[in-house]
């Protein structure tokens, strides 16, 4: 029933082939991505702009998401909320880290925690819901 990274990464580069997220690693409930970060990514003051974080959050939720449940194109987001804790850097690309909290049979929420890669410190942290189509098993 669950997807591997390579059936993800193929899936994503075919539906979403604007998407600059790098799908790093699917665990079961579970997932790590990485986004590089250049000028197109930037707002004024030299900071990773809100749009874009909240982008790479809800592509790492989807991500564990199908790779807990298989590949079911139509699981969409329904809420995602998001902290910004700190200025993250406009030198290092930006890591998601998921984490699936509850797994249902039509919503499933999970957290991300983003950072600045070579920093253990949260630039965000993100809670978001997914809707899933019925009869996805």
């Amino acid at each position: 029933m669950s997807a591997t990274k390579e059936e993800i990464t193929a899936f994503m580069a075919l539906e979403f082939p604007q998407t600059k997220c790098k799908v790093e690693a699917v665990g079961d409930d579970s997932s790590t991505l990485s986004h590089d970060i250049g000028i197109d990514e930037l707002r004024p003051g030299g900071t990773v702009s809100g749009p874009v974080l909240m982008s790479i959050a809800d592509v790492a939720l989807y991500v564990a998401i199908l790779g807990k449940i298989g590949i079911v194109a139509l699981t969409v987001t329904t809420t995602l909320t998001i902290n910004f804790l700190r200025k993250p850097s406009a030198e290092a690309r930006i890591i998601a880290e998921c984490t699936l909290l509850k797994v249902g049979r039509t919503l499933i929420v999970g957290e991300v925690s983003l950072y600045s890669e070579g920093s253990s410190d949260l630039v965000a942290h993100v809670v978001g819901t997914y809707s899933v189509p019925p009869k996805h098993d």
